[in-house]
């Protein structure tokens, strides 16, 4: 019997899967801490984009009830026969659909919520994907800890397998290339 077939003691094992596990948990541990911060941000673009969104719809609001009151004042005044201040008031109204220069017509803020509206809505598709990346990291994570302490191959190959899940479902945050929602 050769040295090459002779079974490895346990000390012999265990070194070799500290030495493998300790390499996959730097490179588990890192893939976490990414996909953390990234979800976080994540999740700052939805309540921002959310806060930013409600904002433009209450300026559209707020301009809408000013444009109405303009236009009743106009239809009044034009009844009380004083056709100048009808007609000031009905300019007035109509300025309040578009007004390019500052960007705060009603259409101005109307585009400028849906596209939040629409940038909150992809961030929140990604969002169950961050934390489902996360538990499969920490899992894998927690299986290369036990393989090292039972030095276990089965652990440590299902650890790599659970990793690699992880790094699929990172990979469907990050560009929601997967056809399916969460």
């Amino acid at each position: 019997m050769t040295d090459s077939a002779k079974p490895l003691s346990r000390s012999e094992r265990e070194a070799r899967i500290k030495d493998k596990a300790g390499w996959v948990i730097t490179v588990l541990a890192a893939l976490l801490a990414i996909n953390t911060m990234i979800g976080g941000g994540n999740s700052s673009k939805i309540l921002n984009n959310t806060i930013t969104a409600s904002n433009a719809w209450a300026f559209f609001q707020a301009k809408s009830i000013k444009q109405t009151a303009y236009e009743i004042a106009s239809v009044q005044a034009a009844d009380a026969g004083n056709q100048i201040i009808a007609e000031k008031y009905a300019a007035k109204a109509a300025s309040y659909d578009s007004d390019p220069a500052t960007g705060e017509g009603k259409k101005e803020l109307m585009a400028k919520a849906r596209a939040l509206d629409a940038e909150r809505a992809e961030a929140k598709e990604r969002s169950p994907w961050f934390t489902y990346a996360g538990s499969a990291f920490q899992i894998a994570i927690v299986l290369l800890t036990a393989s090292i302490l039972s030095v276990s191959d089965r652990l440590f190959q299902a650890s790599a397998v659970v990793g690699a899940f992880g790094a699929l479902l990172m990979s469907q945050a990050l560009w929601l290339w997967l056809p399916w929602g969460a």
